[in-house]
C-alpha cells in the first residue's frame, strides 16, 4: 500500500500553524491570526469561484490549478488583498503570490 495523503484542508491548517497563527474553524474556510494580523484561508481543489469581500486572504490549492486561481483573482481584481499557496503532494508548498509587502505580507 502507498502513501496516503494528507487532505488539503489539513494541509493548509498545518502550514499556518507552522507559520505561528492560530488557527480556528472547519472545514475549507478558517481563520488564521497572528499579531495584529488575521487572515481569512479558503482551501481550494477547484478555484472556479471567489469571495466578493474581506482584507486578507489566502487561498491554499495544488500546484497545478495555482495559476487558473491566480489569473482568475488578476482578472476580478478584489478589494481585499491576497496570497496563494501551493501544495505538493509531498507536503511541501510554495508562496505563488503574494500580497504587495507594504503592510499585508504573510
Amino acid at each position: 500500500m502507498g502513501p496516503v495523503a494528507t487532505p488539503l484542508d489539513e494541509q493548509a491548517r498545518s502550514i499556518f500553524n507552522d507559520l505561528g497563527y492560530t488557527v480556528t474553524g472547519d472545514g475549507e474556510e478558517f481563520r488564521a491570526e497572528r499579531a495584529w494580523k488575521s487572515v481569512q484561508v479558503t482551501v481550494t481543489e477547484e478555484p472556479d469561484e471567489t469571495p466578493d469581500s474581506g482584507r486578507l486572504r489566502c487561498f491554499v490549492t495544488y500546484r497545478e490549478q495555482a495559476p487558473r486561481l491566480r489569473d482568475r483573482l488578476q482578472r476580478s481584481e478584489p478589494e481585499y488583498e491576497w496570497a496563494i499557496i501551493c501544495v505538493e503532494e509531498d507536503d511541501e508548498y510554495e508562496v505563488v503570490r503574494a500580497p504587495p509587502c507594504r503592510d499585508a505580507a504573510l
